[in-house]
């Protein structure tokens, strides 16, 4: 009784030992970090400071570049602030695009509170500093003053890159380039930058949720569907009934209700839009509610389904008012990418987009 006693406590102990592994097993795969995680920024990049009115601005130039560079990539994260995640596409794509070491690669930080930052952070970045200067999750996006009110993310976009050229002085062409959240920045931002002297400023704008109007057109599908493809989208143009919605004619969709901050008037931020060095980037697969369209986080007010049902629409009915009514004579550029949906890092390093990141290097 004794030794089948002993061989039942034996059997019993096995068990649960073979229990507290699994346990342990699932816990270092569900707590450690991804095959494919996020780098730290401090792995692959050095960080600079440069001043605004409310504190400092970080940014973080890869670590590999000549030391006489001609050419930046400013590269802005998306809503997450996945910056880190955002620099490393910028560095794939500049190393397929044969600009590896070469142009200066650069991802700025715009900080949110810890306490506030829950919605918006990602794996890679460093908390926030002392004297730095913080904005909520979303605020950055559309220019909006920091939590202090003395300053504006496009002011600290100016400062950044009047930084760059006082410490590069080597540089002659900046690319802007933003992704999501960070396109949406980019796009609203060209109208009302002010970039500094004796450089030339490009832009890329990839795939954002909704878009600036310069005044109160909006698109229907010609076909009465939501189009597909660039070659089965038309449009026709309609202007917005004030009452259907109210915010669709309105600062961030539309030019009414201006923040005074931003110092350009309606007329004059559509003429530097419309005159600006400006490349549309549009992910094939990022339409409809499959997963790598992360639809669930896609802007889905009134004032954004009246752009369009999806990224790619929006982009495609974007190109077409360009190419219509705000810039004709210099319409810009929308390039399809195949075979991404909404991932930064597929759409960057995608031979299509290189050659919008790196103009000169990308063949």
């Amino acid at each position: 009784m004794m030794e089948s006693a002993n061989a039942k406590h034996c059997s019993a102990n096995r068990v649960t030992l073979r229990r507290l592994l699994c346990s342990a097993v699932a816990a270092m795969l569900f707590t450690s970090q991804p095959l494919h995680a996020e780098p730290m920024l401090e792995h692959i990049a050095t960080p600079f400071r440069v001043a605004t009115a409310a504190g400092d601005v970080t940014y973080f130039v890869a670590h590999e570049h000549s030391a006489q560079p001609r050419t930046a990539l400013v590269v802005m994260h998306g809503h997450p602030r996945d910056a880190a995640k955002t620099l490393q596409a910028a560095i794939s794509a500049a190393q397929a695009a044969g600009a590896g070491g070469k142009a200066l690669l650069v991802a700025p930080l715009f900080q949110v509170p810890e306490k506030l930052a829950a919605r918006c952070h990602s794996a890679g970045i460093p908390s926030p500093q002392g004297g730095e200067a913080l904005w909520r999750c979303g605020s950055w996006i559309e220019g909006d003053l920091d939590n202090s009110g003395k300053t504006g993310s496009f002011n600290a976009m100016d400062n950044l890159l009047a930084d760059l050229k006082r410490r590069w002085p080597s540089l002659q062409s900046i690319t802007v380039a933003g992704f999501s959240a960070g396109a949406q920045f980019v796009q609203h931002y060209v109208g009302f930058a002010h970039p500094p002297n004796a450089v030339r400023l490009r832009y890329v704008v990839a795939d954002p949720g909704s878009w600036l109007y310069f005044d109160n057109l909006r698109p229907q599908p010609a076909n009465g569907g939501s189009c597909g493809s660039e070659t089965t989208c038309r449009f026709r143009w309609q202007t917005l009934n004030a009452g259907q919605c109210p915010r669709a004619s309105q600062w961030k969709y539309g030019l009414e209700a201006l923040p005074a901050h931003l110092q350009r008037t309606a007329d004059a931020a559509r003429q530097r839009y419309a005159a600006a060095d400006i490349t549309y980037l549009a992910a094939a697969e990022d339409t409809g509610t499959a997963p790598g369209a992360y639809y669930r986080i896609l802007d889905k007010s009134c004032a954004a389904q009246l752009q369009g049902p999806y990224r790619l629409q929006r982009a495609l009915a974007y190109a077409d008012y360009d190419r219509r009514y705000l810039a004709p004579d210099k319409p810009h550029r929308l390039t399809i990418v195949p075979g991404c949906g909404h991932n930064v890092a597929c759409v960057f390093p995608a031979p299509a987009a290189r050659r919008a990141l790196f103009p000169i290097n990308a063949d």
